[in-house]
């Protein structure tokens, strides 16, 4: 499970990594990538969280498989949170063959998007 601290929940931060940030786009998901925005909501002068949030929408499949896909999403996320720079918003969309997919090769998706994202990977 992601902890409560990396969870992006307002439609504000959403929209921002969304609409100021890069995004990258795989077979099964799209991910959109806002690095170190800062946090108008985090108190005090210490390096913000990075945040991730996830859109599944209907067009992935029925309310379980839609949930099976966040999970595994927040799965995956959470092994990779520390790669990405402090006060980053990420925002990870699926696709909706995502549904179908397994697990390695959700991971391989996200995976190859981020690797896109930080400037390691090519087109």
């Amino acid at each position: 499970m992601l902890p409560s601290e990396n969870r992006l929940r307002r439609r504000e931060d959403f929209a921002t990594a969304v609409r100021r940030g890069r995004r990258a786009g795989r077979q099964h998901l799209v991910v959109h990538l806002r690095s170190g925005a800062k946090d108008p909501h985090a108190p005090g002068e210490s390096a913000p969280p990075v945040r991730a949030g996830f859109v599944v929408s209907k067009a992935v499949g029925g309310a379980v498989v839609r949930n099976k896909v966040k999970r595994r999403l927040r799965h995956l996320m959470r092994d990779r949170i520390a790669q990405l720079p402090p006060g980053s918003l990420v925002v990870v969309r699926a696709l909706p063959g995502a549904g179908g997919a397994d697990q390695a090769q959700l991971a391989r998706d996200l995976d190859a998007a981020l690797q896109r994202l930080l400037g390691g990977g090519t087109r």
